[in-house]
């Protein structure tokens, strides 16, 4: 039995993603932007996750577009008074990721008392940001001065944006990670956003991943959350649970609770509470 399970009481947890809407700084924030607006978008998906029966929620800046490499202190401002604003109705685990930095995410999480993350914690890559070279040495020291042991690192393996700067296979990566960052659990994507991860590359991951839990980053949809159990160990699921599956929609709460019968019924299907 792994950590999953305590933390949210399934060996298979469903991660709402509560994607926060533009923050002050962000290009799509101007004009006309406000941070009570922000709040009020996040505390309605907020109520939406909850009430459609997540077993977990993940906060992000998602609509911080185009991504910093180096997320600014105006960001993380923004999201600590966000994520405050909606303390007091978080009834579930929740765990709060600055997109693309590890520094700033552990920053973050010490701030708001966050369980979980995840985040792109290794590497070195280049995508549409351009290089993007990762120092988890200093992030995990990070990490221990300010005393955040119990916090749970999710780390990606695989980019949907971004290609490893080696030639290195996934399952060759995954088995590094596991030797040098002691992770808690490792997260598996599709090459692009929106799709899942194929059988094959789940499978090389798993193989290296010795006993620690491998989630599926992307792609996880009602019609296909069964499959993804039977090769996953939980999936992180986002814009499929807004309306109409449109990223720039609002939660969907119908379509939580849809998708969250269907996880259900796999799960008991597989002996899974």
């Amino acid at each position: 039995m792994s950590f999953l399970s305590e933390l949210f009481g399934t060996e298979k947890p469903i991660i709402g993603l509560l994607h926060l809407k533009a923050l002050p700084g962000d290009p799509l924030y101007y004009p006309g932007g406000s941070i009570a607006s922000v709040v009020d978008a996040a505390k309605r998906d907020l109520d939406a996750l909850q009430s459609g029966g997540v077993d977990g929620i993940l906060i992000t800046n998602e609509f911080s577009m185009p991504y910093q490499k180096r997320v600014s202190a105006v960001t993380l401002a923004a999201m600590g008074c966000v994520i405050g604003s909606l303390a007091d109705q978080m009834s579930l685990p929740w765990g709060a990721e600055a997109i693309y930095d590890g520094d700033a995410t552990i920053e973050l999480c010490a701030a708001v008392d966050a369980k979980f993350t995840r985040c792109m914690f290794t590497g070195a890559w280049a995508g549409d940001l351009g290089l993007i070279d990762r120092d988890f040495a200093h992030t995990m020291r990070l990490k221990s001065a300010l005393r955040l042991d119990d916090l749970k690192l999710f780390h990606f393996v695989t980019s949907e944006g971004e290609v490893y700067l080696n030639d290195r296979t996934t399952a060759q990566i995954a088995d590094s990670i596991m030797f040098n960052c002691m992770p808690d659990a490792l997260v598996v994507g599709g090459e692009a956003p929106g799709r899942g991860p194929s059988s094959d590359l789940v499978g090389s991951v798993r193989g290296a991943a010795s006993g620690v839990p491998v989630v599926c980053g992307t792609g996880c949809r009602e019609e296909t959350v069964a499959d993804v159990f039977s090769r996953c160990d939980g999936a992180f699921v986002g814009t499929c649970l807004k309306r109409d599956g449109i990223f720039s929609e609002s939660v969907d709460v119908r379509r939580v609770a849809s998708f969250m019968a269907a996880a259900r019924d796999a799960r008991e299907r597989m002996g899974e509470g």
